[in-house]
């Protein structure tokens, strides 16, 4: 028998849309937690219609399911209030007076003319853990300035970093930034339950794209502080680190990940030039970094006598990360994927084959497993039976 999660009975208030806020809400769900996502009942989540491709029919049609959509919505109910009326605007408080935790990502003072922000809130519910995620945060001179993944990439610095060095600045291929706010935020929200646990106070959190991208340059960001200089864009190389890049061989690329000085030791074996290794200019990290065109130069012509299988296999065999450059249906078909659950499949109502593939939860817990109880809901589709949940409760 599974057990129940361990967010098991926590009540989620999910205001949220696009990418960021879901994100954290479906962690949370997937954790165990009630997960209640108020919608426009018009169009509801923007994600809904960003698509092709969107979940198909059994006519063939498209469905109002987005992949885009379907990613970030798992393990929630969706209810359908208008927040433009007293009525909308009453439900939300009445689902509040009872909920755990509140997420939301309007504008910065957004919900304060509906009544529906923290202050308001938690005085009714002083408990509350009120989750704020925002473009800039909640004060200072950009605060009133909405925010997008792509700016908070573009203003946040990663994308100096991203790249052919020759090229354009570029973004990451998914919206990182939103993801990682998103994960930050469930920090920040499971750290105030936490201490709502010892104390019974709620708090309110203020997550922004913009500092999250900016704690997550991680040590290119502390290379600036230290140098003094801006780091350069090294396309698919390591600035602190040697040999760690794509290199071609004779059929394609692999990337080789060459962590400490025994793994360099180990790749020279395979590759046959152990004098590599005493030579002063590779024989340790720091020297390989200061002299990584050099080494580079040496590899490349070595590195296209072999196939990626060749080099795959022998690498591997001797202890040294390496690894094919995978298309995203690759990475989903490697054995190693597959046997970790990371693709799953989910009922539908609205499919036409009756369900829908997903991307499975990392989480790995022993005594509290993720669980994936309701698909991705469809607009408004909880909304009666949310309702009469929270009528019923007011009534005993």
């Amino acid at each position: 028998m599974i057990s129940a999660g361990a967010l098991d009975g926590v009540k989620i208030l999910d205001l949220t849309r696009i990418l960021a806020g879901p994100t954290a809400t479906q962690l949370l769900g997937d954790l165990g937690a009630d997960v209640v996502k108020i919608e426009n009942p018009g169009k509801g989540d923007d994600t809904r219609s960003w698509g092709p491709p969107f979940v198909p029919d059994a006519d063939g049609n498209d469905t109002p399911e987005s992949a885009y959509y379907l990613c970030a919505n798992r393990n929630k109910r969706s209810v359908a209030v208008d927040l433009a009326t007293p009525e909308g605007v009453e439900t939300i408080r009445a689902l509040a007076r009872e909920s755990d935790v509140l997420v939301e990502n309007f504008k910065v003072g957004g919900l304060k003319k509906y009544g529906l922000d923290y202050d308001t809130l938690s005085a009714l519910n002083p408990g509350l853990v009120y989750c704020s995620i925002t473009g800039f945060g909640q004060d200072g001179p950009r605060a009133s300035q909405p925010g997008y993944d792509f700016l908070a990439q573009a203003m946040g610095g990663i994308m100096s970093l991203t790249g052919d060095p020759e090229g354009e600045p570029t973004k990451v291929g998914v919206g990182i930034a939103d993801v990682m706010c998103g994960m930050y935020a469930t920090v920040g929200i499971l750290a105030a339950l936490r201490h709502r646990e010892r104390t019974g106070e709620g708090q309110h959190i203020d997550v922004a794209l913009f500092d999250c991208q900016l704690a997550w340059l991680i040590n290119e960001g502390t290379n600036s502080f230290l140098s003094g200089q801006d780091p350069a864009r090294r396309g698919n190389q390591h600035p602190n680190i040697v040999p760690y890049a794509a290199f071609p061989t004779a059929d394609g690329h692999v990337v080789l990940t060459v962590g400490n000085d025994l793994q360099f030791q180990r790749w020279c074996a395979v590759a046959g030039v152990p004098d590599w290794v005493a030579d002063p200019r590779f024989a340790t990290n720091a020297a390989r970094v200061r002299n990584r065109d050099a080494l580079h130069a040496l590899m490349n012509p070595l590195m296209k006598t072999r196939s990626s299988g060749d080099w795959t296999d022998a690498l591997v065999a001797a202890g040294v990360p390496c690894g094919p450059v995978n298309s995203v249906s690759g990475a989903f078909a490697d054995p190693q994927a597959r046997h970790r659950g990371m693709k799953m499949r989910m009922d539908h109502p609205t499919s036409a084959t009756g369900a829908v593939d997903l991307i499975g939860n990392p989480l790995k817990l022993s005594k509290t497993p993720v669980t994936y109880r309701r698909p991705p809901p469809t607009l408004g589709e909880h909304t009666q039976a949310v309702l009469n949940e929270a009528r019923d409760r007011e009534q005993t």
